[in-house]
């Protein structure tokens, strides 16, 4: 507890406050506002947890983005995961996906109508339940980023070599950097720099956020997720911004690497191969999403059960879209803490515990 102490020390935090207090003067005397964008569900969760919101000065705004893999995933893909449990598949998740609404309904209410829906707490579950179901047909909702996506793959060859030929994958696998792209391309959005996501980070590396930086002059920062993190990569932006600067910086080194984690890129490299990918609530981005490549599409489960994971009917008055563009915050949504809440969510936001709406439901985080 002694290493985490360090990055919660009190005096710090105050210091790293007054830093970020004069930046901010800076800006409003010039009349400026700006707006960080953190882009990962960890750091929303932190930040919310910490109360560093509502320390900011007014010229500096911290908005959520889409960082969240359960927030992103399309009702479509829980309608198909539904079918697929209809027809008797074991469906093995993560516990976050059990509640995300699909168009109708979601997999705990299938489970509650004797849906076979298992909840795993690694990958390596998904063959276990497959090696003790040989006669049925079992699959993984092989949803996230690329933390997620480096274990997750590993199923393909370790399915192979146990010769386990019941498991597929469901995927929906995210890559952020066009996620960060397509934020900066959208008019309606306004994003003066990013908190690079962490754990992505360690996988991608450093060095993907290059081309947003400097092909859109705009700073990023990668930090950790405890407060003094935190608050040293505002001030990292807020100190950018103030002198015209677009830098790239990682101040998260003692885990991040300028080129990331070379097993993990490897595995990406043999057993995926990088499509388009709709996100829930923002669209389909290109280059966005990462496929099983056609040598192993034998476990690709939409394939396999011929269904489509493209569509789906979100409840219309759900703004989880918005939320996720960091264009509202989540009590400007008209469902928030109404209609929608973590016992009865009618967004993803509300569901996952990386959300948002969670994360302002649970911690408050005012406007």
């Amino acid at each position: 507890m002694k290493y985490i102490d360090g990055f919660r020390e009190k005096d710090a935090a105050l210091w790293l406050n007054r830093q970020i207090a004069q930046a901010g003067d800076q800006l409003a005397a010039r009349g400026r506002t700006v707006h960080l964008m953190e882009v990962c569900g960890s750091h929303t969760m932190a930040v919310s947890r910490s109360g560093i919101r509502e320390t900011l000065p007014s010229s500096i705004r911290l908005l959520s983005g889409p960082g969240c893999p359960v927030c992103v995933t399309d009702a479509g893909y829980v309608d198909a995961a539904i079918r697929m449990a209809e027809q008797g598949a074991i469906i093995v998740t993560f516990g976050d996906m059990v509640r995300v609404p699909g168009s109708h309904q979601s997999l705990a209410d299938v489970r509650a109508q004797g849906g076979d829906v298992r909840i795993c707490y690694s990958p390596a579950d998904a063959l276990r339940v497959a090696a003790e179901n040989p006669g049925r047909e079992v699959v993984f909702l092989a949803i996230g980023f690329e933390t997620t996506a480096a274990p997750v793959t590993t199923l393909i060859p370790s399915a192979r070599q146990a010769d386990i030929r019941n498991l597929s994958l469901l995927t929906a696998f995210k890559r952020v950097p066009p996620a960060l792209e397509a934020l900066v391309a959208d008019e309606e959005v306004q994003v003066d720099g990013f908190i690079c996501p962490a754990h992505v980070s360690a996988i991608i590396g450093a060095e993907a956020y290059r081309p947003c930086v400097e092909g859109h002059h705009l700073p990023c920062t990668i930090c950790g997720f405890e407060p003094l993190d935190i608050l040293y990569g505002i001030v990292d932006l807020a100190e950018q911004l103030v002198s015209g600067r677009a830098e790239l910086v990682n101040q998260y080194s003692r885990v991040v690497r300028p080129g990331g984690n070379p097993a993990a890129l490897q595995l990406f490299e043999k057993y995926l191969t990088v499509c388009d990918a709709s996100w829930r609530g923002i669209g389909t981005i290109p280059d966005s999403g990462m496929a099983i490549r056609g040598e192993f599409v034998d476990m690709d489960a939409a394939r396999r059960f011929g269904v489509s994971t493209e569509g789906g009917r979100p409840d219309p008055g759900c703004r989880c879209g918005d939320v996720l563009k960091g264009k509202i915050i989540p009590p400007d949504c008209p469902h928030f803490g109404h209609a929608c809440t973590p016992p009865h969510p009618v967004g993803p936001c509300m569901v996952s515990s990386e959300g948002s709406c969670a994360a302002f439901y649970r911690y408050g985080g005012g406007r």
